[in-house]
């Protein structure tokens, strides 16, 4: 018995799982692995230099996997951005039909890509957010728990209030993010009203994923307390994994008269990527959520993805099923 959703059915997957569009880890090997396991494998535009390495990128994925996958574009304000429209239409150009967008003021790029017949997913941190999406014609929303690596917005709502709290408002299908890595939360969050559940950190430790394997074995042995959130005092908070790194750039910014050029040095995106390829934990950032204590090993995506969908099977079918009183199945 599989688990079909609104979700499986809009983007044509086996099972209710897609991986996070994360910075650096986001390359074809992990996407295709995902995708060649029932899930939605995403690649994600910026890891990549230049929009036509994007399109080699998307072509390398295409050798790897028959099956959908995306493609994430990030859009975040800059006082030099990348080229967000070339990459955007290199993304189109290549034929991709599913992307995920995030970050600022995506309208632009929602409609081009709606204009060409992509289906769009909007990852966001808030209902209102989500509505504006819904508003503006995507048609599908990952809603950001607290919970989660990366950037979870400035309201500080936790999964558990979030997803149900945008379910009763939106009417396309939804994804939840934040907190997710196994059976038990795939279950929860279909009861939640979800269509499916998005996993960034859990997928960081798999066999596939292209970062060291001292990073991966640093996710297993961390748990739910091992983050920081940064960026709080420049309302751009964001969850890393707890190292010296991300330690001194909380002391820095909790100084009196501190601003962002003071921890600039310590947060730069090479740095980060520079640990995840060296497995140096103190070069920079490592970017995890809480959902670090519930990761135990590092298998592959099949087995991953296998396990989770058989374990929320059990639950939904087996465990809640036989706390139903007989006179109420009746």
């Amino acid at each position: 018995m599989g688990l079909r959703t609104r979700f499986t059915e809009l983007v044509g997957i086996e099972h209710p799982i897609v991986q996070g569009g994360m910075m650096w880890v986001g390359r074809a090997e992990l996407a295709a692995a995902v995708s060649n396991a029932g899930g939605l494998g995403i690649l994600t535009a910026l890891t990549q230099p230049t929009p036509d390495d994007l399109r080699r990128e998307i072509d390398r994925c295409r050798r790897m996997t028959d099956k959908p996958f995306g493609v994430n574009l990030t859009i975040l304000p800059s006082v030099s951005p990348p080229p967000y429209a070339e990459y955007r239409r290199a993304i189109i150009d290549s034929g991709v039909t599913i992307v995920e967008t995030a970050g600022h003021r995506p309208q632009e790029h929602v409609e081009d890509f709606k204009a060409h017949g992509v289906t769009v997913i909007h990852k966001c941190t808030a209902v209102r957010h989500a509505l504006s999406a819904e508003r503006m014609g995507v048609d599908a929303i990952s809603i950001d728990g607290f919970e989660c690596a990366g950037h979870p917005g400035e309201d500080d709502i936790p999964g558990l209030i979030l997803i149900p709290a945008a379910a009763d408002k939106l009417t396309i299908p939804m994804i939840a993010s934040g907190g997710f890595g196994d059976g038990r939360g795939l279950a929860a969050a279909l009861a939640l009203g979800a269509d499916g559940i998005n996993m960034g950190t859990r997928f960081c430790a798999t066999v596939e994923a292209p970062i060291h394997e001292r990073v991966k074995q640093f996710i297993v042995d961390n748990d739910e307390r091992g983050t920081n959130l940064i960026f709080r005092k420049f309302h751009n908070t964001g969850r890393v994994a707890k190292n010296s790194v991300s330690d001194r750039v909380v002391e820095i910014s909790t100084r009196d008269g501190a601003v962002f050029e003071d921890i600039r040095p310590l947060v730069s995106g090479a740095k980060g990527r520079t640990a995840l390829e060296t497995g140096d934990l103190d070069a920079g950032l490592v970017w995890a959520g809480q959902v670090q204590g519930l990761i135990h090993d590092i298998p592959t995506c099949a087995e991953l993805v296998g396990r989770i969908v058989r374990d929320a099977q059990g639950i939904i079918v087996s465990r809640l099923a036989g706390m139903v009183a007989d006179e109420v199945m009746a």
